[in-house]
């Protein structure tokens, strides 16, 4: 049993409490322990009864002893003033209680309702993984029961991103080590655990107790007032107790001074007298006018106290009794100076059992979605000819002057290459279209982080692919785009316009978006506004620009109707007015240059086109055409995985039937597979030489 449990018990034999017969009347029992520690709020209590309930937390002892004082300097103290003392409850266990609302609502009305949390910390592992460790759990959360339903979940994939799941807990304390995925979102996983686990929990509060015999539901200064008069009343009775105890002493003493007095006769009369030890009494008092108890007193008094020191220790034990009883009664006519009895043993208390709080009080939010526990970034997405998919931050490239060698973007096998790249924000939704014209649907969050050389994972384990369908094209939809269709471009030059509404419900199975001739496959897809020009141009160089308008708007399933004449070729950019008012171009062998966009001229689709570029054999077919503002960087990537990042404004404006510049220097066989747009960044001091590995 702890010492601090004694307290309970302290002075219960100085007539402190009431005491009743138990339930078979042989013994008695205390109607209530005098208890010197406010234990109803220290250890709290749970309990049912019929119609009723009580649920009442643990408080911290120091905080508690604090408010305590603070009532009795001022029983008019507020809540709020009250809860700048004691905080809040503190469980055992540790934890966070998030939030105060709860808190004040209860100690205000005697109910309330708090949020638990698990206390937890993130670790780097060398492999660059994380692994998260709980230490602290929240109050009566079974530990079994919790691993057990965590694994669950991990186990029906409703968590994603865990790798290991281990408890290793010990002597020392609670230790739940779950380690994640090196692309997981430990935030997200974190906000899951806490909303489907009991990592996370609510705990109610109840504080009913009976005051005077009958159930009452108590706010906190209710409770503290009711201990504070149980513990004067507790004083008071033991004061009483011990001045009596003091009197009775000092009336034994007081005919023990008498006899001393008159030794000689009290002798002579013990030796003479052939009465009773009653009739001997009787007679002692009536000749020294003794009461009864003084005359037992004498009679049982032993010879050795007959000396001269024992009666100077009569004495003085007499003058020292009269000065306790003198200072019991002023306790009993003064009431401040019960409270200090009640503030001294308190103190005492406080010092010998007193610690920290164990128990965290936060001001954070108590539901979170997952996505605000993601920062807004603008990451770079690219997908791979073999399917492999990853995130990056768009800072992980930095801009070089025109005609530099690039830096590694990933590690590629040599039959792979990079297919698809788009910048987007974290929180913008990612469209994703198949060359077979379905189409599927993620936050850009949701496509797992990679470093700069990584290959990223397989798309397959993003969405459900059927056999033999590739993604080859990416569209950003950021949350406040006020476009209303999306525009569809074939290999073939099969155009369509559909509203981007219909795809706002799509599930991890996809559903159609365009249907396509056998030998065709969907290429580009662009947000419009309703009022934009469109050029598209194919891999002999052509390209054609009509108005947008001149192709309706279709359902989902719809095929489309002939936008540009390939003539023989296939379709290799599209772009739209709202884009920019230059037009730039990228050959495969990595030349490019821009053109204004009013040299096309305007004409109505399914024409042939003019020339974009003149195509030789030293810069290749045509592989990329975007429209731009010329405030860009161009992102380049070749087939060997080399990528380099070139500021706009350093690509020269040229005529339509010229072949440019060279943007990119290949190594080997290298071709430009891909070519994307990001936000202009200052290009780092280099040589144009100067290769990253």
């Amino acid at each position: 049993m702890s010492k601090i449990s004694m307290e309970m018990m302290r002075y219960i034999q100085k007539d402190t409490v009431d005491f009743i017969p138990n339930y078979d009347g042989e013994e008695n029992e205390p109607v209530v322990l005098p208890s010197r520690i406010p234990n109803l709020l220290i250890n709290g209590a749970v309990g049912i009864a019929v119609g009723m309930a009580t649920n009442i937390p643990p408080h911290n002892l120091s905080e508690t002893i604090q408010a305590i004082f603070a009532v009795m300097d001022d029983p008019d103290i507020t809540v709020p003033q009250l809860m700048e003392v004691i905080k809040g409850p503190d469980f055992p266990t540790g934890g966070i209680i998030l939030g105060r609302k709860g808190i004040r609502q209860a100690f205000e009305t005697g109910r309330g309702s708090i949020m638990i949390r698990s206390k937890y910390r993130v670790e780097e592992l060398t492999n660059g993984k994380k692994q998260i460790i709980f230490y602290e759990i929240p109050y009566q959360v079974n530990k079994a029961n919790l691993i057990t339903k965590m694994a669950s979940l991990i186990r029906d994939k409703a968590i994603q991103g865990v790798t290991y799941l281990n408890d290793e807990s010990n002597r020392e304390g609670i230790r739940i080590v779950m380690e994640l995925k090196k692309d997981a979102q430990e935030e997200v996983i974190l906000n899951q655990l806490f909303r489907l686990t009991p990592l996370q929990t609510s705990f109610g509060i109840n504080m009913l107790a009976l005051e005077n015999g009958r159930p009452k539901q108590l706010p906190l200064k209710d409770i503290i007032h009711d201990y504070i008069d149980h513990q004067v009343d507790v004083v008071v009775r033991k004061t009483q107790f011990e001045l009596k105890k003091a009197q009775d002493r000092a009336h034994i003493l007081e005919g023990l001074r008498i006899a001393m007095d008159h030794i000689d006769e009290v002798i002579h009369m013990i030796r003479s007298s052939k009465k009773d030890e009653a009739g001997l009494s009787q007679d002692l008092c009536d000749a020294f006018g003794l009461s009864m108890i003084q005359a037992k007193a004498i009679l049982a008094m032993q010879l050795r106290r007959l000396s001269g020191l024992e009666r100077d220790k009569i004495e003085n034990e007499y003058q020292q009794l009269l000065l306790t009883i003198e200072d019991l009664k002023d306790i009993l006519a003064n009431h401040d100076r019960v409270l200090k009895i009640i503030r001294d043993d308190l103190t005492e208390i406080d010092q010998k059992y007193g610690d920290e709080r164990r128990t965290e009080i936060s001001d954070a939010s108590v539901d979170m979605e997952d996505e605000d526990l993601i920062p807004v970034e603008d990451v770079i997405i690219t997908l791979t000819e073999s399917g492999y998919i990853k995130r990056q931050l768009v800072d992980t490239y930095r801009a070089q002057n025109r005609g530099g060698r690039g830096i590694k973007s990933l590690t590629l096998n040599e039959e792979d290459s990079i297919d698809t790249m788009i910048s987007m924000s974290t929180h913008d939704y990612l469209l994703l279209f198949t060359d077979k014209g379905r189409v599927y649907r993620l936050k850009g969050y949701n496509v797992p982080s990679g470093s700069r050389t990584s290959k990223g994972i397989p798309i397959v384990n993003l969405m459900t692919l059927e056999k033999g369908e590739k993604v080859n094209v990416l569209v950003a939809v950021p949350k406040d785009d006020e476009s209303e269709t999306l525009l569809f471009v074939t290999k073939n030059g099969i155009v369509k316009r559909t509203s981007v509404s219909e795809f706002e419900n799509i599930n991890r199975n996809g559903k159609i978006a365009i249907s396509l001739k056998p030998d065709d496959e969907l290429r580009f897809v662009k947000l419009t506004t309703g009022q934009d020009e469109v050029i598209i141009s194919g891999s002999n160089g052509k390209a054609v620009r009509f108005n947008e308008d001149q192709v309706r708007i279709m359902g989902r399933s719809a095929s489309g109707v002939l936008g540009f004449n390939c003539d023989g070729s296939e379709v290799v950019g599209a772009a739209l007015s709202s884009e920019g008012d230059t037009v730039l171009v990228v050959s495969e062998n990595g030349y490019g240059k821009r053109s204004k966009f009013e040299d096309y001229r305007l004409t109505s689709r399914g024409k042939k086109g003019v020339s974009t570029i003149n195509i030789t054999e030293k810069t290749g077919k045509l592989m990329c055409m975007r429209a731009v503002t010329g405030k860009e960087d161009a992102m380049i990537v070749a087939s060997d995985g080399i990528m380099i990042r070139v500021a706009l404004e350093n690509v020269g404006i040229y005529g339509r039937n010229t072949q440019g510049v060279r943007l990119i220097n290949l190594n080997g066989d290298a071709k430009v597979t891909r070519m994307t747009l990001v936000d202009h960044e200052e290009p780092e001091v280099e040589s144009e030489e100067n290769t990253e590995e």
